[in-house]
């Protein structure tokens, strides 16, 4: 080693030595500086928790402040190697211009989170319907809107789709009616049919007994009469209540004797 640099000269030496110093002290600076900006996500992320901040808003906020001191804290570290912090702040933008163009799509994705966190349509929490997908809102990004299943299924919706299109939202208002429908026979007696399905929705823990529970005769169909049932719940019981009601609905159904229709066929075999 010592023959090796006998052979460079002395003021190459100093140039070697200066840039590794000057490497080692800029990748520590990128280790601290990183953990630093972790900290202060996590400072900043609590300070927002604490004065009651809008839970949208604060993973919007925090990823903002995340990416532009991560910014700066690279253009601090190329100025360590001697780049003036003008230049590169023009290479930044000019690059920055350049993937703008690339990532239109994405750019409208973040526009479209920025639209749904200034005008609510939904927040973290609402049980939702966009586009067929049905879910509560976990999360709103920058770019797209996160929504849990029923099956606890993660489903990731770009924003501007979502913006592009309608949305439900189920249980934004506090309390809904869990809209359901139940079929019996022709022969079956329709007093009898509404006097039960009132008792279930009495007897369920969920449902909102100060109001009034809708059932109505909706539809004379092909081999049932259709019954529409919507009593009231809070907006996180809405599963409950579905779910309740179909149960024990069939229970009692079978328990007073009345038939729960479904399709069948006549089929007619004519003899030569």
């Amino acid at each position: 080693m010592e023959e090796l640099l006998a052979k460079i000269p002395e003021s190459l030496q100093g140039d070697i030595f200066g840039m590794a110093k000057t490497l080692v002290m800029a990748i520590a600076a990128l280790v601290i500086g990183f953990m630093i900006i972790g900290w202060v996500v996590k400072f900043v992320k609590s300070i927002m928790s604490k004065n009651n901040v809008d839970r949208d808003l604060q993973p919007f906020l925090a990823s903002i402040v995340s990416v532009g001191l991560k910014v700066a804290l690279i253009v601090a570290v190329a100025g360590m190697f001697g780049v003036e912090t003008t230049s590169f702040v023009a290479i930044i933008g000019a690059m920055a211009f350049a993937v703008g163009m690339a990532l239109q799509g994405s750019l409208g994705h973040f526009a479209s989170g920025v639209l749904i966190l200034l005008f609510k349509p939904y927040r973290t929490g609402d049980l939702v319907d966009i586009q067929g997908n049905v879910g509560v809102v976990d999360e709103i990004q920058i770019f797209n809107t996160v929504l849990l299943t029923p099956d606890n299924k993660k489903i990731i919706l770009p924003n501007g789709t979502v913006t592009n299109g309608a949305i439900t939202n189920i249980s934004g208002q506090g309390e809904i009616k869990v809209v359901m429908s139940y079929g019996i026979g022709y022969s079956d007696d329709i007093d009898k049919a509404k006097s039960v399905i009132k008792s279930v929705a009495d007897s369920c823990p969920h449902v909102l007994h100060d109001k009034e529970v809708d059932i109505f005769v909706e539809a004379l169909g092909d081999s049932s009469v259709n019954f529409a049932v919507r009593p009231w719940a809070k907006s996180e019981h809405y599963w409950d209540v579905f779910f309740y009601m179909h149960e024990n609905i069939k229970k009692a159904f079978d328990k007073e004797n009345i038939g729960i229709p479904y399709p069948t066929m006549d089929v007619n075999v004519l003899k030569n």
